[in-house]
């Protein structure tokens, strides 16, 4: 009795310290979670928001990642994709009769995973 082991075969990309807010790059990594790979690229590339451009830059890394494994670059999809929480720089921000005022610049880890269909 001979059990196949299937392996399944997953490329991760990451962008830690990107300077973005989370909350941004949220509404757009949404957009490609389960896509291919092209239909991924085609949608962040004619998306007008910000965050689509540091997105794909993730994206096209983990698929050269698989690309320099020789996975079959037409079956690849986006398996996980997330943004976390990176820290925060804090400033302030002088304001009327001396008082001042935080301001929070916040960071992301951008992640992205591609994996093959099988």
């Amino acid at each position: 009795m001979a059990d196949t082991i299937t392996e399944k075969r997953a490329w991760i990309a990451k962008h830690r310290f990107a300077r973005i807010a989370p909350r941004k790059a949220r509404a757009v990594i949404a957009l490609i979670r389960g896509m291919s790979c092209q239909q991924a690229i085609d949608a962040l590339r004619f998306n007008p928001r910000r965050g689509s451009v540091l997105i794909s830059t993730v994206l096209k890394s983990a698929m050269s990642n698989a690309n320099e494994q020789e996975a079959d670059m037409g079956r690849l999809f986006v398996s996980e994709a997330r943004v976390d929480e990176g820290p925060i720089m804090k400033r302030w921000r002088p304001k009327d009769r001396g008082r001042a005022h935080p301001i929070q610049k916040r960071m992301s880890h951008l992640i992205v995973q591609v994996s093959e269909k099988s």
